[in-house]
């Protein structure tokens, strides 16, 4: 048996698996780990190596004209304080990918690099709890493939591009966690009706009054938690809406709840800590769509009158309403002919 043969034998299944991983992918992945220094998490991303076999890479082989080996469409890697620098243009150089995760690492600076504009497929966007910076860029817009934005824990600071209520497919925008400031753009009342993402942006710095428009959506979730925002917000509620999540807590928000209707898919309210007057409808106690009610929470605001007993309210302990103006009636202590 010639030498040659064995050679064969013994290293063609490695040939193999290595023309699996396209090769323009593999040189876009190196310079990626290049960047981080070459952190030990990424160990088996190796030139002898299969780039989809890869650590945190998934790749699809059916990609329709490809026939230079399975193109990546997922990188998702997390949690090491070792992985260090800033993420390169070569993100640019993954054309098929439709997942991009960085997760979990905080010696990771810097901000998101136009490149990323390249990935006409990219679907989820996940760069939380990381130490990025700068202002959360408006070129985000110009990926219409984009259905999530995840970008929590970070340092990200600026306002909140306008640019981005142009996204078609958008279902998510998670900037929680931030240095945000500024209002919300008055142009994301522009998305659709009936299918709007869900808007979370707690604990940020952003302020002013909210936009009029943002009325129009029936957001699914919207939590505006721990900000500075001002003035009436009851315009996010009403009785026909499907919003099922309403998270207004810690701002300076004031209005009148007792001239607000309940969503009748809603789950979760949270007002601690506003400026808000009036008394707590009854009507809260009929969202009978809703039986599972794990959050309310009105405490800390100027809320009068006798707590309407029912399904709901009666769930919840003191924590719940204390700290009102003149807000009495089980679980608080009874009310008072001044009171009612």
């Amino acid at each position: 048996m010639s030498s040659t043969f064995i050679y064969l034998l013994l290293f063609l299944p490695l040939l193999i698996t290595a023309e699996k991983c396209n090769k323009y992918d593999k040189r876009a992945l190196l310079s990626i780990k290049a960047a981080f220094n070459n952190p030990y998490l990424l160990a088996s991303w190796t030139s002898s190596s299969a780039c989809c076999e890869w650590y945190g890479i998934q790749c699809d082989p059916g990609v329709p004209g490809n026939s230079d080996g399975s193109r990546v469409t997922s990188l998702f890697i997390s949690t090491d304080s070792n992985v260090t620098g800033t993420i390169p243009p070569a993100i640019g150089d993954l054309p098929f990918l439709t997942t991009l995760g960085f997760h979990k690492f905080p010696n990771v600076t810097g901000n998101i690099p136009y490149s990323i504009t390249r990935l006409t497929r990219l679907t989820f966007l996940f760069l939380t709890w990381n130490s990025l910076s700068g202002p959360i860029p408006s070129f985000l817009s110009q990926i219409p493939s984009l259905t999530d934005i995840y970008l929590a824990f970070n340092k990200f600071s600026g306002s909140i591009p306008p640019e981005l209520a142009k996204l078609p497919f958008i279902q998510i925008f998670d900037f929680s966690r931030n240095r945000l400031t500024g209002s919300i753009p008055a142009e994301f009342g522009n998305f659709n009706k009936s299918y709007p993402p869900d808007l979370v942006l707690n604990h940020n710095s952003l302020s002013g009054d909210l936009p009029v428009s943002l009325g129009v959506p029936e957001w699914g979730k919207i939590d505006l938690s721990r900000n500075n925002f001002t003035g009436d917000a009851s315009f996010l509620f009403g009785v026909g809406k499907s919003t099922r999540y309403i998270d207004l807590s810690r701002n300076e928000f004031a209005f009148d709840l007792s001239r607000v209707t309940f969503p009748v898919n809603l789950t979760i309210l949270d007002l601690n800590h506003n400026k808000i007057t009036g008394s707590i409808p009854a009507q809260i106690n009929q969202l009978v769509d809703s039986p599972y009610f794990p959050v309310f929470n009105v405490s800390y605001n100027r809320l009068c009158g006798e707590i309407p007993a029912g399904p709901i309210t009666a769930t919840f302990g003191v924590d719940s309403y204390f700290h009102n103006k003149c807000l009495c009636g089980s679980p608080l202590p009874p009310c008072t002919s001044k009171q009612i």
